[in-house]
């Protein structure tokens, strides 16, 4: 994998203290999903599960079902397109790069050891929660 160029400093401790508390686990969005999955009657999922590739945030291990909530910003939804960072680009684009990479080599593992994967974006979850717990649900019968 490359190795990303050194970050810049922040440019002000505002801007230090909100990069900082950007989560990998545990996102609102996840939280929301979570919540939606109890309430249809799908509990029983494991969270960032250390024995499937990747740890996915949620998995079914006995249906071999793996589910990542990607957030927008950061896995660079193909949907919504948010904008990239107006400073320092040459970090940015490796940034993402590398982040989509790690995500595509995740999902082939997890592939082809016979689970099925499901990515959720964050804006679909905000804009169509029950399409997406469809979409879960789905999965879990198919």
């Amino acid at each position: 994998m490359p190795r990303l160029p050194t970050p810049p400093p922040a440019s002000s401790p505002a801007i230090r203290k909100t990069m900082q508390g950007n989560r990998g686990k545990n996102t609102k969005p996840e939280l929301h999903l979570r919540r939606l999955l109890r309430e249809a009657g799908y509990p029983g999922y494991r969270l960032h599960w250390k024995n499937a590739p990747g740890h996915p945030d949620i998995a079914y291990p006995g249906r071999k079902v793996a589910i990542f909530v990607n957030g927008c910003f950061w896995h660079r939804c193909p949907l919504c397109k948010p904008p990239m960072p107006k400073s320092n680009n040459e970090f940015w684009e490796a940034k993402f790069a590398a982040n989509q990479d790690r995500d595509l080599r995740q999902t082939e593992k997890l592939e082809s050891t016979g689970w099925t994967v499901l990515v959720l974006w964050e804006c679909q979850l905000k804009a169509h929660p029950g399409e997406e717990v469809a979409r879960v649900v789905h999965a879990l019968h198919g």
